[in-house]
């Protein structure tokens, strides 16, 4: 199995940078999903801070969630990235995972060389799909 499936199979808590409140946005519709098959989602987006998004208490950044992240899920612009992943190294997140249509290469190098794991351009809910199921 890929390594980024291997993950987000092992994965229980996955902080969704930039998580709308909003139904018709992709974050909105990632997240539910990702809740809907047994993930514990932590809505980070300084917009929503302190408010309920999706049955869960929004923070302002990744450094003010106490529990531990596997996974931090980004639905924020390619320039936003960097200090985002600068945050997930000192919470000490597993992964940064960048959503479709978000690369940035800079970030990718400052997480791995952190020892996280990177993905970009690939949705977590399209992936989570493709992960075989057990009987």
């Amino acid at each position: 199995m890929l390594r980024h499936l291997e993950i987000l199979e092992e994965a229980r808590v996955i902080a969704i940078v930039g998580l709308s409140d909003r139904l018709d946005r992709d974050s909105h519709e990632v997240g539910k999903y990702l809740q809907s098959v047994g993930y514990k989602i932590v809505p980070v987006n300084p917009a929503l801070t302190d408010q309920m998004v999706l049955g869960e208490k929004c923070h302002a950044s990744l450094l003010s969630v106490q529990e531990q992240i596997d996974i931090v899920d980004i639905f924020r612009r390619p320039n936003a990235i960097i200090p985002i992943t600068k945050d997930a190294i000192k919470v000490k997140a597993g992964m940064i995972w960048m959503q479709e249509g978000i690369i940035n290469d800079e970030a990718a190098v400052i997480a791995r060389d952190a020892g996280l794991d990177v993905v970009m351009d690939m949705c977590t809910m399209v992936e989570h799909k493709k992960i075989p199921l057990k009987y």
